[in-house]
């Protein structure tokens, strides 16, 4: 079975990544280690031990899971399975049209132009995600 009865904590690398939350370990690991990974409100190390009733926050993708560990696994199980493991706490993501148009280019279009880079600019500018243009009257 994929839960460990006998055991009181499990890491938390492992567990997110085991109840799905993060598609590889070392992408749990590399979050744990860019402070991406809170329990219980202190950033913590990949090999931090987590228990039932501990609350993991975990940001990634510009989103904030927040999650309660209800159950502790440490292989990785089925979708199902991941979903009794936690409650999930974490606000709505956004919808589609509330994010940010961003500028994509042709693959081998080259350099942009300085009209390229201005029509870029004004649009980030618009959408307040980029740097708004310095000119002096």
């Amino acid at each position: 079975m994929a839960s460990d009865e006998g055991t009181t904590t499990a890491r938390v690398d492992s567990w997110i990544w085991s109840v799905r939350l993060t598609k590889t370990r070392s992408m749990a690991a590399s979050a744990c280690r860019a402070g991406h990974v809170r329990v219980n409100g202190e950033r913590v190390k990949p090999a931090h031990g987590v228990r039932p009733g501990d609350e993991v926050r975990l940001r990634q993708a510009g989103r904030e899971r927040i999650v309660v560990v209800t159950r502790l696994v440490r292989k990785r199980v089925g979708a199902p399975v991941a979903a009794e493991c936690y409650v999930d706490n974490s606000p709505p993501a956004p919808p589609r049209e509330e994010i940010a148009v961003i500028a994509v280019r042709d693959r081998g279009a080259g350099r942009p132009t300085k009209r390229d880079r201005r029509e870029l600019d004004q649009l980030r500018s618009r959408f307040g995600t980029g740097p708004t243009p310095d000119r002096e009257p």
